[in-house]
């Protein structure tokens, strides 16, 4: 399974972007996909995650702003964030997990990270 995040870029606080992560491989099993990010000097944090079907999971920090979504047509999941915020800096990443169960306890797969930053 390869993933392939994109969509990252500069943004003034109070805006939006969208990152998309492309999924290919073996995807003719829907791993559930996440959204992770990591800031300078800090762990790797879980925002949210989507089962391919109805089924979404947010970390508390960012219900309210962040929405994740997919298009299984173009196997992409996408993280829509609005109201950023400077500490919604980071480098974001997706990534797949390696077994069905939703919300997934690990991830197996992970693709490059895109640069998220928030000027105030």
């Amino acid at each position: 399974v390869q993933l392939q995040a994109s969509g990252g870029g500069l943004v003034q606080a109070g805006g939006s972007l969208r990152l998309s992560c492309v999924v290919s491989g073996r995807t003719f099993t829907r791993y559930p996909i996440g959204w992770f990010r990591q800031a300078p000097g800090k762990e790797r944090e879980f925002i949210a995650a989507h089962n391919w079907g109805s089924s979404t999971h947010y970390a508390d920090s960012v219900k309210g702003r962040f929405t994740i979504s997919k298009d299984n047509a173009k196997n992409s999941v996408y993280l829509q964030m609005n109201s950023l915020k400077p500490e919604d800096t980071a480098v974001y990443y997706c990534a797949a997990s390696g077994s069905l169960v939703f919300p997934p306890t690990e991830y197996a797969y992970w693709g490059q990270g895109t640069q998220v930053t928030v000027s105030s």
